[in-house]
């Protein structure tokens, strides 16, 4: 079972995943569904998690300029 959820986002970004290939879009909630799962039964806060998740792929070497890349590839 899936739940839809509403985010907010740059709008540079949110304008490239509204014009992305349709596999995009999923790929790119794949991978937060990943990072969230890891952390299930967490009690941190949403929050929390979400800028640890940030942080590892900061530390990964994924900057806001690659993650366009990465969704304007086909």
């Amino acid at each position: 079972m899936q739940e839809s959820i509403t985010s907010s986002m740059d709008s540079d970004v949110g304008r490239d995943y509204q014009s992305a290939s349709s596999q995009d879009p999923r790929k790119l909630e794949l991978l937060v569904n990943m990072s969230l799962r890891e952390d299930t039964g967490d009690t941190r806060a949403l929050q929390e998690i979400a800028a640890e998740v940030g942080q590892k792929a900061r530390q990964r070497g994924l900057t806001p300029e690659i993650l366009q890349s990465i969704l304007r590839e086909a």
